[in-house]
């Protein structure tokens, strides 16, 4: 039985668990930050370590994008023959996809480094779940003060029915409370 890799899983890294993942990580992880970090012997050593700079490099590849595609009109608009605008846009889309993917591979590869066992799941993996929620700003499994399915919050995640912030008072005193303290 061959060991279960998530949706998104780089090629050429074998699978957590397996013999060769580790070397075979490393290895990625090297073609995906500049080569001069192939000069730190310690990233060698601590495959942990050399995901985390990845995943910071990454992280500011895709500000970087971004940033480019927003202010590309602006910066070369009228410094470009006509026609060449709608390319070099082309070329930032294209290449912000590309850096989002890996930077997500490289997320799988850094918590399977870490220990995570990835398995997969009758509704969606686990890995959907995480990115879903690492885009909001938060961690993979509902935690007191994240949106549930009816978008409020916990009780101590601040949000009371209808948007508006709801203080202690307002929680403990009980809806009809609640309710007479935002008509004022």
């Amino acid at each position: 039985m061959s060991e279960y890799v998530p949706p998104g899983w780089p090629t050429g890294v074998h699978p957590p668990g397996s013999e060769e993942f580790e070397q075979t990580a490393v290895a990625w992880l090297l073609d995906v930050v500049p080569p001069d970090y192939r000069l730190h012997g310690v990233l060698r050593r601590h495959p942990v370590a050399l995901a985390a700079l990845a995943r910071h490099h990454l992280a500011a590849c895709v500000a970087g994008a971004r940033e480019g595609y927003r202010t590309a009109r602006a910066e070369l608009g009228n410094r470009l023959p006509p026609g060449s605008m709608d390319a070099v846009l082309d070329a930032y889309r294209t290449e912000g996809i590309r850096l989002v993917e890996t930077a997500r591979a490289v997320d799988l590869v850094g918590r399977a480094l870490r220990g995570e066992v990835f398995a997969p799941q009758l509704a969606g993996t686990q890995d959907e779940d995480r990115s879903a929620a690492s885009r909001r700003g938060g961690p993979g499994r509902r935690a007191t003060g994240q949106r549930g399915a009816s978008g409020q919050r916990g009780a101590s995640g601040q949000r009371a029915r209808g948007g508006k912030r709801s203080s202690a008072k307002d929680r403990a005193d009980g809806p009809s409370e609640a309710k007479t303290a935002k008509q004022r």
